[in-house]
């Protein structure tokens, strides 16, 4: 035996193994194996035993598998991580074999690998609280379950209610998991689990026998040869493919795994997922995405970006100016967390809507049963609409939402900056405007910062937080702490014009525009522009951006000097723009169509676009692959510009703010890292292919050519 699990047994002879490793957390790693392996060779020798509870000792049940080991693989090592694998499920397998009962009792989140050893137990207990959480959230790493879980909870749920588990990575509290059958039963405090957990042994002598190992078994819902269940693989399948467009492996192993447990036996089936699992893990969009949503996302969540030597902040108090899409989601998304915030706008009825906004979304929460009618209350009698500045006096931090027009901030700036509480903080949502330039109208400019929210504000996790020149390492530190304490991720940047998501967005869209100013058919600039994996393609998100309010940006930089007109990258592009806008009255699908028309049967492309465009010679020489790596590559290239001249701080900030900000795909693991799995050489290459075809906006940025030449990769 390892000290890694401790051992007692009872005057019952019941044991209870609990989990204590090296570390915060239990994961199944190394020392999990050798632990697991050295107790189950004591259990079979027991004599008289009744039977086993397994629990922890941490405040998490098992945090799941060790990821170190997981990314480490390379491709050609596939056999060595089937054996691995096999070897883990050999383990978990001789769990459900024991002559006895074998209780799971679950004290904290069993996510990924430790819901997968709760699913060898013959019974599962968990504590009714919020620490517990249970699911099989893989997929969000691009992986699949490996040690199991695809084969055990197809089989205890069946295809349809597995379904969700696996493929979205559904993750449930202890109610929803016991009405959803991950769980047998709940208690309802720490004290009565290990107590509950040996009476039900007691109560069960005979419960041993998994009921997939019963002769006869038959998965709930029925198998492959039920017409139901056969159709739902059909639209399943189909679902996939317009979702990912083939561009993420797991979710399409996971399904195939879950059709082939419905056709084998069970240790069949098992060895079959170890393969799909040990081919997916070697993939780079399983490396890219592991080291995205787990190593950097750590990283920036964790305070990476914060400046030390600051006590932690709490904001009580916070003001927004301005009632608009932005700032009532700002609003929504405070008192949410327990903030009192007072929103101001130029009239009382601007500023109610604003508060209305709360209502609505805080009734559809009750209506969907996610929180009860009390605690909207509470919470929408935290924000107080206002037309008046003395309602802001005191405020922690103020946030200025209001539309991009340097001269309106300046002026709100001047009025109520006096009204924050000494060392408060002024904070500009803006998207694109220099906040060194309107912090000029600050007289505290060490206190201002840019935090740039994204819409809608209370769905989307990411804020951008854009230091000025005179901005103070405090007033960053608190900016990072009331992201956090709205529940959403933080990046921080540098200041430039547009700064990093705004102006990395706008390049693909630009490139587009210009594909088709140069005579490439609108309809294939989008098709083959939804194949690299974003949301939407890059015409229907100018259109939802507008394309007015790009071209006001454009003139509003232009205006204040940031920017010059010969320099523009896509001169043809934005030249089309302002014609359809000017001319045609095409400014966006919030002035009534861009490049889209819509109606209530749907959208279609603007047919005059081919009129006034397409032109069949030049479309017929652009070849899919150039289309596609022209509107790839721009984004990539601009955040390795950024990079490259500080307006990012680090790696994982451009990452995490590409894939939670801008609809990086996800399979790249982030616009940065796509260049690691790409191939730094390759890359440098290929954009050199690129400008010498389609202009100087391809060339390899400096900080590539050099990592290339060194060997390096951006970490």
């Amino acid at each position: 035996m390892t000290d890694s699990f401790k051992y007692e047994k009872d005057a019952s002879n019941i044991v209870t193994v609990t989990m204590d490793m090296r570390g915060s957390v239990n994961a199944i790693n190394d020392e999990f194996i050798e632990a697991m392996r050295s107790t189950l060779t004591k259990l079979q020798a027991e004599e008289n035993l009744a039977g086993v509870v397994i629990t922890s000792a941490k405040k998490t049940f098992i945090a799941g598998g060790d990821l170190n080991d997981l990314v480490a693989a390379q491709p050609g090592e596939e056999q060595g991580v089937f054996v691995r694998t096999e070897g883990i499920k050999a383990l978990l397998r001789q769990i459900e074999k024991l002559p006895v009962p074998v209780v799971a009792a679950i004290n904290g989140a069993a996510l990924g690998g430790g819901l997968e050893v709760c699913l060898c137990c013959n019974h599962r207990i968990a504590v009714d609280s919020r620490a517990v959480l249970l699911g099989l959230p893989e997929v969000g790493l691009g992986l699949l379950p490996g040690g199991g879980g695809v084969v055990r909870l197809t089989s205890l749920l069946g295809f349809e209610k597995a379904f969700p588990f696996l493929i979205e990575g559904k993750k449930l509290g202890p109610a929803p998991a016991l009405a959803a059958g991950l769980i047998h039963e709940t208690v309802a405090t720490q004290d009565e689990l290990l107590p509950r957990a040996k009476a039900w042994i007691l109560e069960n002598p005979s419960s041993a026998v998994q009921a997939w190992d019963v002769k006869g078994f038959k998965i709930p819902g029925g198998g492959e040869e039920n017409p139901a269940i056969r159709q739902g693989i059909v639209f399943a399948a189909a679902g996939l493919q317009k979702k990912t467009r083939g561009l993420l492996p797991a979710p399409e192993m996971i399904l195939d795994i879950m059709v082939e447990t419905l056709r084998v036996d069970l240790d069949t089936a098992l060895r079959i997922e170890s393969r799909q699992f040990a081919q997916l893990v070697t993939t780079p969009e399983a490396k890219n995405m592991i080291n995205a949503f787990f190593f950097q996302m750590n990283q920036v969540a964790g305070g990476q970006s914060r400046p030390k030597g600051f006590e932690p902040n709490t904001v009580s108090r916070l003001g927004i100016l301005g009632g608009g899409m932005m700032g009532q989601g700002i609003a929504m998304s405070a008192a949410m967390v327990g903030i009192d915030v007072v929103i101001k706008d130029v009239t009382m009825e601007s500023a109610e809507k604003a508060k209305a906004y709360s209502e609505k979304g805080l009734a559809k929460l009750v209506q969907k049963g996610r929180m009860k009618e009390a605690a909207a209350a509470e919470v929408l009698a935290r924000i107080k609409p206002s037309v008046s500045d003395s309602d802001l006096q005191g405020c922690d931090f103020i946030i200025e939402a209001v539309f991009e027009n340097v001269e309106l901030k300046h002026s709100l700036t001047k009025s109520t900056e006096s009204c924050l509480a000494e060392g408060g903080v002024w904070a500009s949502n803006t998207s694109t405007l220099p906040i060194t330039a309107l912090s000029t109208a600050s007289s505290k400019p060490a206190n201002f910062i840019g935090m740039h929210f994204f819409s809608p504000v209370d769905r989307m996790p990411l804020v951008e937080i854009i230091c000025g020149a005179e901005t103070s390492e405090e007033t960053l530190a608190k900016a990072f702490d009331l992201t956090r304490q709205l529940k959403k991720t933080p990046i921080v940047v540098n200041d430039s014009p547009g700064f990093y998501t705004s102006r990395t967005i706008s390049t693909p869209i630009q490139e587009a525009a210009q594909l088709m100013a140069e005579g490439v058919n609108a309809v294939r600039v989008e098709s083959v522009g939804k194949s690299v994996g974003w949301p939407v393609g890059p015409l229907a998100l100018q259109d939802e951006v507008s394309q007015k309010l790009s071209l006001d940006i454009i003139d509003a930089q232009i205006s204040m000097g940031l920017r010059k007109t010969e320099d523009d990258p896509t001169p043809q592009g934005t030249a089309l723009m302002r014609c359809l806008l000017n001319e045609h009255k095409r400014g966006g699908r919030v002035h009534g169509g861009g490049y889209y028309e819509y109606s209530e049967s749907g959208k279609q492309i603007w047919p005059g676009l081919r009129d006034l465009y397409f032109k069949e010679d030049v479309d017929s020489a652009v070849s899919d692959q150039d289309i596609r790596d022209r509107l790839l590559f721009r984004p990539v290239i601009e955040s390795l510009v950024c990079l490259e001249t500080g307006v990012l701080r680090t790696v994982a900030d451009g990452n995490i703010g590409s894939i939670m900000g801008i609809g990086a795909p996800t399979w790249t693991g982030g616009y940065i890292q796509f260049v690691n799995t790409y191939g730094l050489v390759r890359f440098v290459e290929r954009c050199r292919e690129l400008e010498s075809k389609y202009g100087k906006r391809f060339a390899p940025p400096q900080i590539a050519i050099d990592k290339a030449r060194l060997g390096e990769l951006f970490q």
